[in-house]
Formats: structure tokens, sequence, C-alpha cells
């Protein structure tokens, strides 16, 4: 039997994404065999996120200042603004190096069934940032379900008062995807999105 405050480290471990009881139960014994080193490391670099972690007021990004590094990017193109559910996503979409523009946090999607409405997200601020100008295009990456999809089609019909261009990340086949193991809904968005060969 471990300790308690062993037991504490291994149930704080398993609540985080793709850790289980077990595997938290393995990060712990790895740390404690190397307490010195990489437990030492951990501990200086939870500490200091801790004490920096803010909240950029502009985009609602995550980092240890505000604004966010991304945002005080003079390299970004300020006229293009990404908008996506939530700091995951705009992290999963910066690391891919694709989109050099500014991006705006919704802090989740409408959800009608989980209570989500439109005044519990940052549209808001998406509409003050679009109306203030210098916004050419908006592009909408929300995620491909139900409820991302009807976040999106929302914030068309507000975006729609002002003069930029609305688009959203093309749905359909993924890269090496082979039909025969697709579903429905994405052989249909597929063949709605087709385009021709150039």
């Amino acid at each position: 039997m471990a300790s308690q405050e062993i037991e504490a480290l291994s149930a704080a471990l398993a609540r985080l994404p793709g850790l289980g009881p077990r595997s938290a139960r393995r990060a712990v014994l790895w740390l404690v065999k190397r307490r010195e080193t990489a437990l030492v490391q951990l501990l200086d670099a939870l500490a200091a996120v801790r004490e920096t972690l803010v909240e950029c007021q502009t985009c609602g990004n995550v980092d240890t200042q505000n604004p966010c590094g991304i945002c005080a990017d003079p390299r970004r193109d300020r006229r293009q603004l990404c908008v996506v559910e939530d700091v995951a996503d705009l992290w999963a979409l910066d690391r891919a190096r694709l989109f050099a523009g500014q991006y705006h946090v919704l802090g989740g999607r409408l959800s009608a069934l989980e209570g989500v409405r439109p005044e519990d997200l940052s549209i808001p601020a998406l509409l003050a940032r679009v109306e203030q100008g210098g916004v050419d295009e908006v592009v909408l990456a929300m995620n491909a379900t139900l409820e991302g999809q009807t976040t999106a089609h929302y914030l068309a019909e507000r975006l729609e008062a002002f003069p930029v261009r609305i688009t959203q990340l093309a749905h359909g086949l993924p890269v090496g995807g082979e039909l025969d193991y697709l579903d429905e809904g994405t052989l249909a968005q597929a063949l709605r999105a087709r385009r021709p060969i150039s």
C-alpha cells in the first residue's frame, strides 16, 4: 500500500484526459524513481504555470502573458480571424502552422441538451472584434458535430451584418480514407462539398 500522499497524486493524475488509474500509478512510480530530476522539474514547471497562467483578453487563449503570444505576434495576419470552440482546437490548428491569422475562442458550442446558450459563449466579444474593423475573413472552424454545425450557422447569421467573408472548414473524406470504411454522414458531406478537378 502506498501512502496517502502518493495515492492522492495517483488519483489527481488519473483525472487527466487519457490517463486511467493504472497509467497514473505507472506515471507516479516513474516520477518517484526519478524524484531528484523528473519530479523536481515537473513540480517547478507546474508551479511556474500556476503562477503565470492567464486567459488572453483578446482571443480567449490560455498563455502566460496577456495578450497571448499569438495575438502579440506582429507577423500574424489581422485580416483573418479563425473562430474555434475551445483552446484545444486553437492549439491543434496553430500547431499545424497552416493558418497565419488571429484566433477567437468561443469557450464551447451551442447545445440545447447541455443548456449552453449564445450568451454563455464569447460571441459578443467576437462580434465586437469584427465590428472594430480590419477583419476581412472569419473562418468558422467548428467541430463536425451537430452542435458544432449549429454554432457555425448561428455565428454566420450574426456575422452577416458585417462586410466580411464568412468561410468554414471543409468536411468530408480524410486523407488516406477508403470509401468503404466511412460513415454515411461523412460521405454525404464529401459529395456536397465536391469541386472540379483542376
